[in-house]
Parts: structure tokens; sequence; C-alpha cells
């Protein structure tokens, strides 16, 4: 029964989130004839990054000042609500001219629906004129076209609270797994939690990060359909994570509490989440260098020849039948210029997928530098990486092993099964 009840609730908000898009498009006049191109002076920006508000905002009034169109963010907090939003949105009148997703098999689906602008022009000239680097190009490539343009482009590292370190003895970040495990060791003799840890949508970076920094090739086998969920070195991750649980490594799964909030009150030492979280933090007035700081996650396996760097990279699209399409090509064209991205970078504390961006935290704008050489093997995050059906059964099976850890061969064969169901359709 509740289940049934939260399902009437969701599609309610759907609905009202349908019929508000419905209503919006900017300039608040009368809807355009079908095919008809209408300028507007201001853009609807839908995106499920409540918490990015702020830096949406100051963004908005940026463009507005710079190229006569604002833009006016629409943020949801669950991701779940936001998905089924966007998705329904397609059937109204109206589309959304602007909005996140993600890149990966979500993108492609769209993309194979017909449902997102081409965007091959606009990538042509903004890797030509250095806007974009054009090893970003084969996350947004579909057949030999372009779609959507870059939101972002993080790296993912591990956050930790300063005044914890400091408090349980510890002078040096870790450069060695090995060393990663004495600092939670030593993080555990004070009564703090080493790493936070959740069971709802992020119940992947554990896995994601153990595997990565194990067998980067069999991570990528694994994303491409060429390994198998149950193979002997995925179960290992499964019971290395299971081993870390056990220990008492992780804080409560179930936890209401924002992560930013629990690494702020000291609840937990550290975090790997992407940059992108430099700006949650600071959001809290958390002070960068001086209340928290971040460092690079070692291999878990320490004669790899180069680090595993987990890579993010977000996508601001546009429905491909939207009324504004000058309009969006406009502000698009703006969004990925230096200026734009400075504006962008410094609002939230965060990188920039523009190399020219000016990034204002040293520590991040290091870490840009760093990443560029050779000593890092990128890897794309789980999941983006992973196709949509069977990242759904291994988040339920993730958050499932977290709550309950035991045997993880019995959820490891659930997702295997889908898996193969998925590769099969796609020979």
């Amino acid at each position: 029964m509740q289940r049934k009840t939260n399902r009437k609730a969701l599609a309610a908000l759907v609905i009202a989130g349908a019929l508000a898009l419905s209503a919006c498009g900017g300039g608040g006049a009368a809807a355009p004839k079908k095919g008809e191109d209408k300028p507007v002076d201001s853009l609807k920006f839908y995106n499920d990054k409540g918490g990015w508000k702020d830096a949406f905002t100051q963004v908005g009034a940026a463009s507005k000042k710079d190229i006569g169109v604002g833009m006016e963010p629409v943020g949801y907090s669950d991701s779940n609500t936001y998905t089924a939003f966007i998705r329904s949105s397609f059937r109204t009148k109206e589309k959304a001219d602007l909005f996140t997703w993600h890149t990966g098999k979500e993108l492609q689906d769209l993309v194979d629906q017909k449902l997102v602008a081409d965007t091959t022009d606009q990538w042509t000239k903004a890797v030509a004129d250095g806007n974009i680097p054009e090893q970003l190009k084969q996350y947004f490539t579909y057949g030999d076209k372009q779609y959507c343009v870059p939101l972002n482009a993080g790296y993912w590292v591990m956050y930790y609270n300063k005044a914890v370190f400091k408090k349980a003895g510890i002078t040096q970040t870790p450069k060695t797994w090995a060393e990663l495990t004495q600092v939670a060791d030593k993080v555990k003799a004070i009564g703090v939690k080493p790493f936070y840890q959740t069971n709802i949508l992020f119940s992947f970076v554990w896995f994601e990060t153990l595997l990565a920094g194990k067998d980067p090739d069999l991570y990528d086998k694994l994303a491409a359909g060429q390994a198998k969920y149950t193979d002997p070195g995925v179960v290992d991750v499964m019971n290395e994570w299971k081993k870390m649980i056990d220990a008492g490594d992780f804080s409560d799964p179930g936890s209401k509490t924002e992560p930013q909030a629990q690494l702020k009150n000291g609840d937990v030492a550290m975090i790997n989440f992407g940059t992108w979280f430099s700006g949650n933090l600071n959001t809290l007035k958390m002070k960068a260098g001086t209340d928290y700081d971040f460092f690079v996650i070692p291999n878990v396996n320490p004669s790899l020849p180069k680090t595993s760097m987990i890579f993010e990279t977000g996508p601001v699209c546009s429905a491909a039948a939207s009324d504004h399409a000058s309009t969006v090509k406009k502000w698009t064209d703006w969004w990925v210029t230096p200026q734009a991205q400075t504006a962008w970078a410094n609002s939230r504390g965060d990188l920039s997928f523009n190399p020219k961006a000016e990034v204002k935290d040293p520590g991040l704008a290091a870490l840009n530098k760093d990443v560029g050489g050779d000593g890092y093997r990128l890897i794309n995050r789980w999941f983006e990486a992973t196709p949509v059906p069977v990242a759904n059964k291994a988040l339920e099976v993730f958050g499932a092993f977290v709550t309950k850890p035991g045997d993880p061969m019995p959820g490891l064969q659930k997702i295997q099964a889908e898996a193969d169901a998925y590769w099969a359709k796609q020979k």
C-alpha cells in the first residue's frame, strides 16, 4: 500500500512539473506555432542539483549581462522524481529548453529516441577555439554527431576534515592504500568514522573506487559487457568492501544527514566524491585549505603503472523540438566560453571543462594541471559507464549490501542476470 501511495505521489509531482514546464519558456507570450522559433530573453534551466541554486542564479545574472539572455534555475533534489519529470516533459506541448542529464547510456537513450538537439556545429567550433578539450567529445558523441554540451568536468578525490585529521595526529595525507588504511585506523581511535557511505544513489561509490583502484582493465570490461559481475576479480572487490564494513570503516549508510554536513560536523573524516563537492562544502561556509582539503585516492593495487582517476562530465541538453532553439544556441554558445566558465567555476568553487577558465581555488587548479599529466589513467564514472538497467539493479544490490553485508554472490548474480539480458539485446 505504501508503494502504491508513493507512486501516486510521484506521478502527481511529475504531472505538476510538466504542467509548470508547459507554462514556462520565458517572456510569458503566447506559444508559437509548431516548428516556429521564438526568441526569448530568459530560459528555464531544469536540473537535479537543487543545492546548486545559488551558483546557477549567479551564472544566469552573468549571461543576462553578457549576452542579454537570462537563465532561471529550476532545481530538483530527488533524482528519481527529476528523471521521471524530464522524460514526461517530452510529451508536453513545450519542451525543456535547458536541462541537466547524464552521459553514457542515459544520454544515448534520449538520442536514440531523437529527443535532444544536435550540437555538432557548436562542438566543432568550441574544440577549434580551445574551449572544450577534444578528448571530452567521446562522451557526447553518438554515431558521428554530438549532442548537448558539457555542464562540468570533475575528478573524484578524497575530501577530508582537517580538524579531525589534526585531532587524530595525522600530519600527512596518504600516498598508498596501506597508508590510507593507517589513517582510517587513527581516525577510528578518536571515535570518528573514517569514511562516508550511503545506501541510496551513491551506493556505487566504494564499488567503483575499489575496482578501479585494483583492476581498471576489469572495470572497463565490466562496463562494456566483456566481463561478468560474478568474475573472481569482482567478487574479491565485494569481499574487500565487506571487510572494510565489518571493520567499522563506514558511516551509517541510512543516515539522512547530508554528506557535507557529516564532514563539517566531524561525524566522518573522509568522503570520496567528485570535485563538485567543493561547492557543497563552500555553501556550508567551510573554507578550502583551512576547514577541508582533498587528496588523490591511491590505488588499491600498488603495482598499477598509473593512478586510476575517476572522471565524470555531465551534459546540458536541450529538447530537439524546443520552441526557443535560437535562444538556446545563443546561451550555450556563451556557456562554453572562458568568460562564462570562469564565472561558473568560481561561483561554485569547482573545476571547469574549459581549460581557459580561471579557477581561483589553488588546490583545484593544481589538480586540474596534475591530472593532465602522464601519471593518471582516467576512468569513466561507473554511473555513466554502466547501462541503465544494469545500473538500476546494481544500485538496488549495493544499497542492500551496505545496509546488511553478507555473501555478495547472490546480489552479483542478480546484477549479472540483468547484464546478460541487456547485452543480449545489443547483438
